[in-house]
């Protein structure tokens, strides 16, 4: 039998060698890995955790879309959390949700620093934050996370509580509040209400509340940061990245009510009143990026309302926020970009500062590789939901394919109303997507990052030119 010296000294090996890998990772393997653990805990509690469900069980495909679609806040479900949950249940789901949001954030910093990282917003991708964005001490963030998630939370839940108290009672409102607060700010979009937010469509009131929260949410970390913490700076002091990201928020929300409310003023808005509709219009501007949550039937709106939905999910959130999408920041840029070469210019230029090129190169390759994974989706969706069924039998089902796999793969979660009608393999194309969605921007462009500083040959091919257009 070895000697105790010899056993404890083959364990310190195993255990050194299991750290140096760990420290190996990069930040987004961490990010992604860490994402994949908490799915499969998710998943492991909901199917064995007892007293979750009014009803029979989940099963496993239901389980881990669940699961994926709370820790990815996307807010998709195959049942309705309201009714299917029992209050326990619905306390762990909400969990989970706050874990995906804003715990995973806050999780994968710790790991870094436990392992010996040394982190910076300049070199690591975890916190959401691109290697160009502005430098600030990531240790002060990681407090600055908790401080905004508790006292926005706790602002927004207190307000719900108001609002909701002379109808469920002082004690009854307290659960709805909490759970909306969580889940608005998270941006996962989920409600606990048996009818939803549908009656509360008349109530400005409330639908304010949680477009605050919302947009608090989606707008950034980072932007919080600069705009609310102890080294906060004014308009003129604001880093290009904060500016960017407040002036295309503005833009899309109003740009986005103003074209809702053309669209459906004397249609799905026209029961009520003008300011009950300037709100409405506001609302459907503000929850595809990317809240989800359905204060009104998407199926009233018309198609023009239905594809603007669908252009408002693609955009998104802000960097370093809850919020999924291609990124308010992304779209800027390639704004910048177009209207630089339409003046001839070679520079690409906003707030008087230049965008360094690596950054557009970035931009350009999120929006390809966007592009392609949702195309893959959707066509692959509509041949395992559809199985062959020819255009003309179809109905509506290709623009309800088209909004479920955005809604996915932007963790937006809107749907048309066909999710929990999906086959188990359309559920498990929709979990990919939820997945790939969450941490698939920040990951390729970390991996973009890592890859441009690898070493390379010094060759260089002769040019030749090629004809675009």
């Amino acid at each position: 039998m070895p000697a105790p010296d010899a056993i404890l000294a083959a364990l310190e090996r195993d255990v050194a060698r299991t750290l140096s890998l760990w420290r190996r990772l990069t930040a987004p393997q961490l990010l992604a890995g860490s994402f994949l653990l908490l799915i499969a805990l998710g998943t492991f509690l909901l199917l064995v955790l007892p007293g979750l469900y009014h009803g029979p069980r989940l099963s496993f495909v239901d389980a881990l879309f669940m699961a994926t679609s709370a820790i990815c806040v996307t807010g998709l479900a195959v049942v309705e959390v309201a009714t299917y949950f029992t209050t326990w249940g619905q306390v762990v789901y909400l969990f989970l949700v706050q874990l995906g949001g804003v715990g995973i954030l806050t999780i994968t910093t710790v790991l870094i620093l436990w392992l010996g990282g040394r982190i910076t917003l300049r070199s690591e991708a975890t916190l959401g934050t691109p290697e160009t964005g502005p430098m600030v001490d990531t240790r002060r963030l990681f407090r600055s996370i908790l401080r905004y998630t508790v006292a926005i939370e706790a602002a927004g839940a207190l307000a719900l509580w108001l609002a909701w108290s002379p109808e469920f009672g002082f004690r009854g409102a307290i659960w709805p509040a909490i759970f909306h607060a969580v889940t608005a700010f998270c941006n996962a979009g989920i409600t606990n209400l048996p009818g939803g937010l549908t009656p509360y469509l008349d109530d400005p009131g409330i639908l304010s509340v949680l477009m605050v929260l919302v947009v608090l949410g989606g707008i950034g970390f980072l932007v919080l940061e600069e705009l609310f913490g102890p080294s906060s700076r004014s308009a003129r002091g604001l880093s290009l990245h904060a500016k960017l990201v407040l002036l295309t928020t503005a833009i899309l929300i109003a740009l986005g009510a103003i074209l809702f409310g053309f669209f459906e003023w004397n249609g799905a808005l026209a029961h009520g009143a003008w300011y009950e509709r300037i709100v409405q219009a506001l609302f459907l501007s503000v929850v595809p990026r990317t809240a989800g949550f359905t204060a009104l039937d998407y199926n009233t709106l018309t198609p023009a309302s239905v594809f603007l939905t669908v252009l408002l999910m693609m955009v998104g959130g802000s960097p370093g926020s809850v919020a999924g999408g291609l990124k308010t920041t992304t779209m800027a840029v390639l704004v910048a970009l177009a209207i630089a070469r339409m003046r001839g210019e070679v520079i690409t230029r906003a707030f008087r500062r230049t965008i360094p090129e690596p950054t557009i190169q970035r931009a350009i390759g999120l929006v390809v590789l966007a592009v392609v994974f949702l195309s893959t989706a959707i066509l692959v969706l509509e041949v395992v939901e559809l199985r062959g069924v020819p255009h003309q039998e179809s109905g509506d089902a290709f623009m309800e394919i088209v909004v479920e796999a955005v809604g996915a793969f932007t963790t937006a979660g809107i749907s048309l109303g066909i999710t929990p009608l999906l086959t188990w393999g359309g559920k498990l194309v929709l979990a990919v997507m939820m997945y790939i969605g969450r941490v698939g921007p920040l990951t390729l462009a970390a991996s973009m990052l890592i890859a441009a500083r690898q070493t390379r040959a010094r060759i260089r091919y002769a040019s030749e030119d090629v004809i675009i257009g």
